[in-house]
């Protein structure tokens, strides 16, 4: 039985003028839409239908080529699909693997059409004289055929984003829609350990649903296309079609990949008012999403690369899924109750405008801490006055403390990059690698999640590549075929710890130490410590890997990784045993622009060091003091000997208490990292607003900023890590401070 859209087609077709574009608009989209969605015709059926819409695309596109016999080329299709569908057999399964036909071609060269696709000789073929591009044939798929595919991998235009574009609404849709994309990944992946997982796959299919229905009406038609396309392979899993197989879960990641690259490409393209560049696996990607029944069943292809064809050339591929009547579909509005729902619980706001409240309401503090302590104030007299001082000081601290709060974020959408990372670079590895996260929701400060995403990209590839074994080596050793890798984030006190660890083979200190010694990093006469040869992996070019990889080895990375923490005011510490695995530890500030502190005096100078860091403060007994050669200054707490650091030798400070038995020291740091600072006095707690020093001051070792007193003197920001780290190297010697504090 002919289907009715065929028989509509052919009676059509032959009616049509090449100027009638609405009209040859609206068979195209009836052929497309049959050659996707008709669940009785077959494969070969199908093909031809999909033939003929790409012919009639081609008038639309004011290809290079006579119209007309673009027209009977079409007419031709039509007739063949009818054929092919009285021929069919009527136990013929809807899809097959042996009738593959993917259809491309280059209008600019006729002759290049293959033998069926061939106009009768009577047809007067008229080319317009326009270089020559290489066209792309195809032929039908078998088992044991090679499919000869040219695509244009390097094609750049995807064309321009509408004149009359709603730029706000566009900027909300690739808002939104990268949200849906981070949703779609972690959905994904999900589905890899339970294919079974409907509400997953209908997570997925809902995101490139969206974006496909949200760019067709933003008439980002390319975008919309692409994301049909992906949406269909979806489809077809979520109707049991498919098995989510790893080939479609690598095509469906690949898919996510590039609709993220793709929203890029359009935001780019607004701020330059350039044409959308098309992501670099566009063409590639497009390829197995149009063969994608060849590509799963491992059918060879050949892709052979053609000259970067202009904008009108690469809409001549044709899709096998395109979307069908876009301009005439109703578009889904959000219920009363969803959109009251989503304006009710969030709204979104500009980064910069974030950030520029941030400083306001910091400058603010400041300020209104400068009237707290004016002596004009205390010495009025005016009890009233200073109550109400006192209470804006109260609703100043409760203001800021709000604000900081919206600039706080969880961690998951960090974790959830991360665990694509570990899957991809376990496949490249051939590795089998389980990552299992726990606390995404821990919040941490923007700016700080941002800064620390490199660095756990480092770490997990590491992780992954060095840390965990093979399979057969797991197994000769006892261990589950599977490694596993363990993401955490925790809240301690005032910081946030983030942890890393991993059960493979654990650093190898006696290499390490090896290649230490070969690269002059340590002195033969010298003894270390574990956790000082584990330190030593951090050094820059420091790589123990016997090869170089595209995953690592090149040793690079670990010196960058505690170069960005500490940037941050972080700390970073590794324990490791011999074939138990790895664990990587850091320690982060929960902000970087409030610090509760303690300010301290040094002879005239005015130091803050962060609370969260102060474990005690005391002035110490002689007997508690020694002297270790060569100069080496420690003393002994409960049984514990800690370094003593004093900050006015550092700094060079003048007419300070020299006597720590006169001064006080406070010991700041945790657990093993511990140092005692010494100090003249301690002046009190005070919440400040951190501000970077600036280029013309350049870094200061031990020192992460400065703030803004309530004298209107600027305090530095005492760097606790950096600081401890320098007592137990040995480092702590004078440096002159070129900043006047």
């Amino acid at each position: 039985m002919i289907p009715v859209e065929l028989n509509d087609a052919a009676f059509i077709v032959v009616q049509l003028e090449p100027a009638e574009h609405e009209d040859i608009k609206a068979l195209r989209d009836t052929l497309r839409h049959f050659a996707v969605f008709d669940a009785t015709a077959t494969t070969q059926v199908r093909a031809h239908a999909q033939q003929a819409a790409t012919f009639l695309n081609l008038i639309l596109l004011a290809a290079p080529g006579d119209p007309a016999v673009l027209l009977t080329q079409a007419s031709e299709a039509i007739d063949a699909a009818i054929k092919a569908c009285e021929a069919a057999s009527i136990n013929e399964p809807r899809i097959t693997q042996t009738d593959l036909i993917a259809i491309a071609h280059d209008p600019g060269d006729a002759d290049a059409l293959s033998a069926d696709m061939a106009a009768p000789a009577s047809a007067n073929r008229t080319r317009r004289q326009t270089p020559k591009r290489t066209p792309t044939i195809v032929a039908a798929v078998t088992a044991t055929t090679v499919t000869a595919i040219v695509v244009h991998p390097t094609a750049v235009d995807g064309g321009m984003v509408p004149d009359d574009a709603d730029l706000s609404l566009l900027g909300d849709f690739i808002a939104e829609s990268r949200d849906s994309m981070a949703g779609a990944e972690a959905a994904l992946l999900e589905l890899e350990a339970n294919p079974e997982d409907i509400e997953a796959i209908n997570t997925v299919f809902r995101a490139f649903h969206t974006v496909k229905g949200t760019a067709a009406f933003m008439g980002l038609d390319k975008l919309a296309d692409f994301a049909h396309h992906a949406e269909s392979l979806l489809s077809r899993v979520r109707d049991r079609e498919l098995p989510y197989t790893q080939a479609v879960a690598n095509l469906s990641l690949r898919s996510n990949d590039v609709l993220g690259e793709f929203l890029e490409a359009v935001e780019t393209s607004v701020q330059s008012h350039e044409p959308i560049t098309l992501p670099s696996d566009y063409a590639l990607l497009m390829h197995d999403l149009l063969n994608v029944d060849a590509v799963l069943a491992g059918v060879e292809t050949r892709v052979a690369a053609a000259p970067a064809p202009s904008a009108t050339v690469a809409d001549t591929v044709a899709p096998i899924a395109a979307t069908a009547a876009i301009d005439a579909a109703p578009r889904a509005q959000p219920t009363r109750a969803a959109a009251k729902n989503d304006s009710d619980l969030s709204v979104r706001v500009r980064t910069d405008r974030l950030d520029r409240l941030i400083d306001m309401v910091g400058e603010l503090v400041i300020a209104q801490s400068m009237i707290a302590a004016d002596p004009a104030v205390a010495a009025s007299g005016q009890h009233d006055l200073v109550k109400k001082v006192s209470q804006a000081g109260k609703i100043m601290r409760e203001l800021q403390d709000l604000s900081m709060s919206m600039r706080m974020v969880p961690m998951k959408s960090t974790f959830q990059k991360l665990t694509r990372l570990v899957r991809d670079v376990a496949l490249k590895a051939g590795k089998v690698v389980e990552l299992v996260t726990d606390g995404e929701e821990t919040e941490l400060d923007r700016n700080m999640v941002d800064a620390i995403a490199d660095p756990l990209v480092h770490m997990v590839r590491n992780a992954v590549d060095h840390g965990v074994e093979g399979p057969e080596d797991r197994m000769r050793a006892g261990k589950p075929r599977a490694g596993r890798v363990k993401l955490a984030a925790f809240q301690q006190g005032g910081s946030v710890i983030v942890e890393l660890r991993d059960d493979g083979r654990g650093l190898n200190r006696d290499r390490i130490l090896a290649k230490a010694l070969e690269k002059g990093l340590v002195s033969p006469n010298h003894t270390l410590t574990d956790s000082e040869i584990n330190a030593l992996i951090f050094a820059p070019g420091f790589s123990t890997a016997e090869t170089v990889t595209d995953i690592s080895g090149r040793g690079v990375g670990m010196d960058v990784v505690r170069r960005n923490i500490e940037s941050i005011r972080g700390r970073i510490d590794i324990q490791s045993v011999l074939g138990q695995g790895t664990v990587f530890q850091i320690r982060l500030p929960l902000t970087l622009a409030v610090t509760d502190g303690m300010l301290v005096r040094v002879a005239e100078e005015r130091y803050i060091v962060p609370l969260t860091s102060i474990s005690l403060s005391f002035r110490p007994e002689p007997d508690m003091l020694s002297t270790i050669p060569p100069n080496g200054e420690v003393v002994m707490l409960r049984g514990e000997v800690l370094p003593v650091l004093r900050l006015h030798q550092m700094f060079n400070i003048q007419n300070a208490v020299t006597n720590p038995c006169e001064a006080i020291l406070m010991i700041v740091g945790d657990g093993e990292h511990r140092v005692a600072l010494l100090v003249d006095q301690l002046l009190g707690q005070q919440q400040v607003v951190a501000k970077a020093l600036g280029d013309g001051v350049g870094e200061i070792p031990g020192i992460s900023g400065g703030a803004i007193l309530s004298d209107g003197r600027v305090g530095l920001i005492i760097d606790v890590a950096r600081m401890t780290s320098l007592a137990r190297t040995g480092d702590a010697r004078p440096r002159a401070l070129s900043f006047a504090a």
